[in-house]
């Protein structure tokens, strides 16, 4: 698939490499057809496009610091880049978040515009929050962009991984193929090498002064709007001759502003969000224009909190909707809500609370919400006292179950040390590593933690092939029909698990071997 060959940009692909990448799609590996994907799109990269390359997971398990720069980023690296994928074995987690920043920082991006090319099959896997670093990352980059490639997730996995893409102003590609995954990998690729457009030329000043002053006010009669009261956000559009918007013109923040604009016609608008007001003005040569808004809005305030007494928690989300729209803040707010019904929608982790009010113009409304959360601590261990680095997955449910005998799930997430807030209940957490399962009841209060040691009773089983062999692990007892439970397989040259003690069949290579795995100890096998 050839690129266009157009001006140079300066971009990193990064390869998941963890050992997820193992698993078949139409009965090939996934980490064969990242590598023939790759062999593919980049025949096409213009000569001049500055390309690096970056790995994670395939130098060893559980290692989140596990992230290489393979190839520098320079112009002509596509032979490279091939050949450092050739060598890549995937093993570990998934660190991608901690990758995207270190790509960041090699290229400069709080100083330079720069791309970074995610490519994943899996969602972070060592405590960062991609969204927050999306948001971290756009805040200081001067033209700064993220697009992930999501290979093999599904819909919902998608969503957690899209917004690193969303909030630095990339985008997000679902691919579930090799097909697919080339024409997302093409396109991205493309569109970081397109040239920036020119940026627009700023209106001149008449005679060192402001010629457009404009002041707001939340209702009719009320105060003028000032800074220590909340930002505003100013828009200015060209108007057309039969007064409908334009060309745009320039947007700027604060609730007071001063701006020169060149004489015209313009439409401008002032508020935040749906809480705005539009209105026609007129720009003459030497004049000052002094043109006052109404909003019709009222101030809100939210100091989202998990209980009574406790301190905000800046991560809590913060939803405000009002009739055919709404918008989502972080932490703690003050925005201005246009006058009318509005529903304030709190969230902290999986604990949520909801409340519908009606603004009045002209008020502040001061809200201390109590979402009533508390957190629950999970550390795994193989055996008392040794702790888990694997990516083990845990999901935690509602313990009551339904007519069906379901039950119905409240988060997840990987690691052996994770921290969920929850509500007050009564729950239920699965845990899952390689051929690992089990569950383990809990119970949260609002306001406290609950730690919970999850003890899986298991050991670590490695394996060697001749080649690429394909290896299952099966349950020693039959059962009534003569079947055996399968409890995981994977593919030589090498392949790990972990398995609860007990006895097990390996079946490999046509052949069936007994198998005795011992609790918080390795085994390493060699099958011939």
């Amino acid at each position: 698939m050839a690129m266009p060959v157009i001006a140079a940009e300066k971009a990193i692909i990064i390869l998941d490499a963890s050992g997820s990448m193992w698993a078949q799609v139409d009965g090939k590996a996934r980490i064969t057809i990242a590598r023939e994907t790759l062999a593919t799109v980049l025949k096409g990269v213009p000569d001049d496009l500055e390309l690096g390359f970056m790995a994670y997971g395939h130098r060893e398990k559980g290692n989140c610091d596990d992230i290489e720069m393979m190839v520098e980023p320079a112009a002509g690296t596509a032979a490279a880049i091939l050949k450092a994928a050739d060598g890549i074995t995937p093993k570990g987690k998934t660190p991608l978040s901690a990758a995207v920043r270190m790509a960041a920082d090699d290229l400069k991006f709080t100083e330079e515009k720069a791309t970074v090319i995610l490519i994943t099959d899996g969602l972070e896997t060592c405590n960062v929050d991609p969204c927050a670093l999306g948001n971290d990352l756009e805040s200081q980059g001067v033209d700064f962009t993220v697009d992930v490639v999501g290979f093999g997730l599904t819909e919902e996995e998608g969503k957690q991984v899209a917004c690193l893409a969303d909030n630095t102003g990339g985008q997000y590609f679902s691919a579930q193929d090799g097909d697919s995954l080339v024409k997302a990998l093409a396109q991205t690729v493309a569109e970081t090498a397109k040239p920036a457009p020119a940026p627009e030329p700023k209106p001149a000043p008449v005679e060192d002064e402001f010629n457009l002053i404009p002041t707001a006010t939340l209702s009719e009669g009320g105060p003028d709007i000032v800074d220590d009261k909340v930002d505003l956000v100013w828009e200015i559009y060209k108007a057309k001759a039969d007064g409908t918007q334009g060309e745009y013109v320039t947007t700027s923040y604060g609730s007071t502003y001063k701006v020169n604009l060149d004489p015209g016609e313009y439409l401008i608008s002032a508020g935040e969000g749906s809480a705005k007001a539009t209105m026609p003005v007129t720009i003459k040569a030497g004049k000052v224009s002094k043109p006052h808004f109404v909003i019709n809005g009222a101030i809100l305030k939210v100091h989202p909190r998990p209980s009574e007494g406790a301190d905000v928690d800046k991560d809590a989300t913060v939803t405000i909707a009002w009739p055919n729209d709404e918008t989502t803040f972080y932490g703690e707010i003050t925005t201005v809500v246009p006058a009318g019904e509005v529903t304030l929608n709190v969230s902290i982790g999986a604990a949520k609370v909801s409340e519908t009010f009606t603004a009045t113009a002209g008020d502040t409304i001061d809200k201390d919400v109590i979402v009533g959360s508390g957190i629950g601590s999970f550390q795994s261990e193989y055996v008392e006292g040794q702790a888990v680095d694997d990516d083990i997955f845990l999901e935690v449910f509602e313990a009551k179950k339904a007519l069906d005998g379901s039950r119905k799930s409240v988060t997840n997430g990987y690691g052996g040390n994770q921290t969920f807030d929850l509500p007050q209940g009564d729950y239920v957490v699965d845990y899952t590593l390689d051929g690992t399962k089990g569950e383990v009841p809990f119970s949260i209060k609002t306001g406290e933690r609950t730690d919970v040691t999850l003890v899986l009773d298991a050991g670590v089983v490695a394996f060697t092939t001749p080649g690429d062999d394909y290896i299952e692990v099966l349950g020693a007892k039959k059962d009534i029909k003569g079947n055996r439970e399968s409890f995981d397989y994977g593919y030589g040259p090498a392949f790990e698990t972990t398995l609860k003690a007990g006895d097990y069949v390996i079946k490999s290579l046509d052949k069936e071997t007994p198998l005795t795995v011992p609790a918080g100890e390795r085994t390493e096998i060699t099958l011939k």
